[in-house]
């Protein structure tokens, strides 16, 4: 059985909504021989990482970047991961109050150093999510995981 790794920071409703969308995409019940596992970005360890298929990657923007937690994350899987997870599926959202464009690039550049590939295109939004940006989430959290069904 695939696994989907969903690493999060969710510390605002906004940021909760937009991650409830994204596991409610990956574990639709059209959704087949996948098991989705959810790790706070502060408690995903490069175990974690080792057993995942694929992932998906949530942080609020917080001051022109992605998230502390999301950043640390990084920080302790990135070398002991390079060479085993080259060319495995991802995707990410991200939430701003006004810009997203400073964690965007940084996931991108992050990720790009890891070689993983991009299975969807992100989703990014400002302000208070609504109903398109919702679906957007669901429609990441599903094709992610519909990419992993054998």
């Amino acid at each position: 059985m695939a696994t989907l790794l969903i690493v999060h920071h969710t510390p605002s409703p906004n940021c909760q909504a937009l991650f409830e969308a994204v596991v409610s995409g990956a574990t639709a019940p059209e959704i087949d021989g996948v098991r989705v596992e959810r790790r706070a970005a502060l408690a995903a360890t490069t175990s974690d990482v080792l057993a995942a298929d694929g992932f998906l990657l949530g942080t609020p923007a917080n001051l022109g970047y992605m998230s502390g937690a999301l950043k640390h994350f990084f920080d302790q899987v990135y070398y002991p991961c390079l060479d085993a997870t080259r060319g495995r599926p991802f995707g990410y959202w991200v939430h701003g109050g006004n810009d997203v464009t400073g964690a965007v690039r940084g996931i991108e550049a992050i990720t790009t150093g890891l070689a993983w590939r991009r299975a969807a295109e992100p989703v990014t939004v400002t302000g208070e999510p609504g109903r398109a940006d919702t679906e957007a989430c669901w429609e990441l959290g599903a094709t992610l995981a519909a990419g992993l069904m054998d």
